[in-house]
């Protein structure tokens, strides 16, 4: 599902977008520091303030995340389902190092503090016009 073409926007150099919706139908669209490929079917979000994101993953498992290339501007909507959270090991280990290169680059060192690494299977990948 995850081809290479896709891997650039997946670097966390531009920051992606992800929606999520609740059980009542309401949306939230939140910006995410980092979406982690983990393999050909998952990715993991950085799981860092997400208190409405959290909220509705519990009651719909399901999102929409938007990430951009930052080599030619290719923009792509992933179709995701929430499988589980990650608080120790190397996926979150690397991430966390991830992060934390990426609040130092922006001033933010200190301020970024990833919770969990939030895994979810990728169920589509469509590239945006």
């Amino acid at each position: 599902m995850i081809k290479e073409e896709h891997l650039p926007a997946l670097q966390g150099l531009i920051p992606a977008c992800i929606t999520t919706c609740s059980a009542a139908g309401e949306p939230n669209a939140t910006v995410v520091s980092q979406v982690w490929y983990v393999d050909d079917e998952h990715v993991a979000l950085s799981h860092q303030f997400f208190n409405k994101t959290r909220r509705n993953i519990s009651e719909n498992p399901k999102a929409a995340v938007m990430i951009i290339s930052p080599e030619n501007g290719s923009a792509y909507d992933l179709i995701i389902s929430y499988e589980r959270t990650e608080t120790e090991g190397a996926l979150f280990d690397e991430m966390d190092m991830q992060l934390e290169a990426i609040a130092s680059m922006t001033g933010m060192s200190g301020i970024f503090k990833l919770l969990g690494a939030d895994v979810y299977k990728v169920e589509s990948i469509v590239q945006v016009a």
